[in-house]
Order: C-alpha cells, then sequence, then structure tokens
C-alpha cells in the first residue's frame, strides 16, 4: 500500500511484475534523466503489462457508464409515461452523497469525484430531459 499525498493509499498488490521475485520496494522510482523503457525490457514489460490492466479498466469503466446512461433513458420513459417530474433533486443529493462517501472511505478526494459525478449527473439529466420532451411516437 502506497499512500500519495491528500492521504491517497494505492494498492500495489495487483500489480503483475515481469520479474516475479521483485517486489514493490525494488521497484526503481523514475526521475529525471532516467533511462527510457525501451532501453530496459523488464521495465518496458512491467510498464506494457500495467498499461493493458489499465485499458481493461478504462473499457469496462466506459461500458459501465454506457450502461447507466442506458438505465437512465428508461427511468425517462417511466417518467414520461407517468407524468413523474425530471428534476429529483432528493435523488441528485443521495447519488452525490453516495459518492463522496465513497471517496472517503477509499482514499479518493471529494472534489474529483464531485466534479465527476456533476457531470455524469448533467448528461443523465439532458437524456432523461431529451426523452421526456421527445415527439409522442418517436421513441421505440
Amino acid at each position: 500500500m502506497f499512500t500519495l499525498g491528500a492521504g491517497t493509499k494505492i494498492d500495489v498488490r495487483p500489480l503483475e511484475r515481469a520479474s516475479s521475485n521483485m517486489s514493490i520496494s525494488d521497484t526503481p522510482v523514475a526521475s529525471h534523466g532516467a533511462t527510457a523503457p525501451e532501453d530496459n525490457p523488464e521495465a518496458e514489460a512491467v510498464l506494457q503489462a500495467l498499461r493493458d490492466e489499465l485499458d481493461g479498466i478504462d473499457w469496462r469503466l466506459m461500458e459501465t457508464l454506457r450502461q447507466r446512461l442506458d438505465c437512465c433513458c428508461r427511468i425517462g420513459l417511466h417518467k414520461r409515461e407517468h407524468a413523474i417530474p425530471m428534476m429529483q433533486p432528493q435523488r441528485i443529493g443521495l447519488v452525490q452523497q453516495r459518492a463522496a462517501e465513497f471517496a472517503a472511505n477509499h482514499g479518493i478526494r471529494g472534489d474529483f469525484l464531485r466534479s465527476l459525478y456533476a457531470l455524469v449527473i448533467e448528461e443523465t439529466c439532458r437524456l432523461e430531459l431529451e426523452v421526456i420532451d421527445a415527439p409522442l411516437g418517436s421513441l421505440r
């Protein structure tokens, strides 16, 4: 476990290393003028493995976001069918509170997660409004 500035803790256990006998304390810290990774095949292999892991996480994040937006469109349809107002401030507050608690419990900066959720909420509200205001017969 690494602790960064502002108390952010990073769990390094999932890292797969090119050399199984290399511990995190053996991992060199990059500095200005450090050797380029391509000059060190082992470092390049570890970096590529980490980037591959990150790419997979990014894909899952985007897919989860797509699923969330899809769900919000279904919510918009339900609100449309039942004449429920799009804006539900108490729900937005609940989502923001959950994000703040998650941030606090997982060493993530609260302002980062608030900003991220503000963007997500803004887009979901836009989609819901688009669904609710769509002309009759235009939705499938």
